[in-house]
């Protein structure tokens, strides 16, 4: 469909939920099997392990937190270059990757006490020693919720984004 097709019939408020209506069934899907392996979550692996690098000089429990860290910068930074330059659609997309990764962090957290997640490298378990390191090693499974909820919260703001932001 084309911009005037769309503006003849009357669905020019509709245009603006075009990226919303596309990433619904994904948010779905995502909550749904939360905890499976998806395609999206090499890209996060990638991202997760270059972050162990570029944060590796700055101590060993800002190297273990580099890989979230990485995941959680990496999207929040596209997105905000999509926002600066008026890219509605981009912004929104990388805001519901957050969520996304909001979610496959909740899984890595919540497996800290179990350690039953399959590892690369030396089979570190960045999430152990975090909490172990903050003492709250017993309470993997609340931390897990606690990135759970906010990646649903994270979602739920990108598919509500096109409320708030500008034509």
């Amino acid at each position: 469909m084309n911009a005037l097709f769309i503006g003849y019939c009357g669905f020019t408020p509709l245009k603006k939920w075009i990226t919303s209506f596309f990433l619904l069934p994904a948010a779905c899907y995502f909550i749904v099997t939360h905890g499976h392996y998806s395609l999206i979550d090499n890209a996060d692996l990638i991202i997760h392990e270059a972050g162990h690098f570029f944060f590796g000089f700055m101590g060993s429990f800002i190297r273990a937190a580099g890989g979230t860290l990485m995941q959680l910068l990496f999207p929040s930074f596209i997105a905000w270059y999509f926002y600066r330059n008026g890219y509605r659609s981009g912004f929104q997309i990388f805001i519901f990757w957050l969520g996304q990764n909001l979610l496959n962090i909740s899984v890595y957290a919540a497996d800290a006490m179990v350690q039953r997640l399959p590892l690369l490298g030396n089979g570190k378990h960045d999430w152990y020693y975090l909490l172990d390191q903050l003492g709250i090693l017993r309470q993997a499974e609340v931390v897990g919720l606690i990135f759970f909820i906010l990646g649903i919260m994270v979602f739920l703001g990108a598919l509500f984004l096109p409320l708030y932001l500008e034509e």
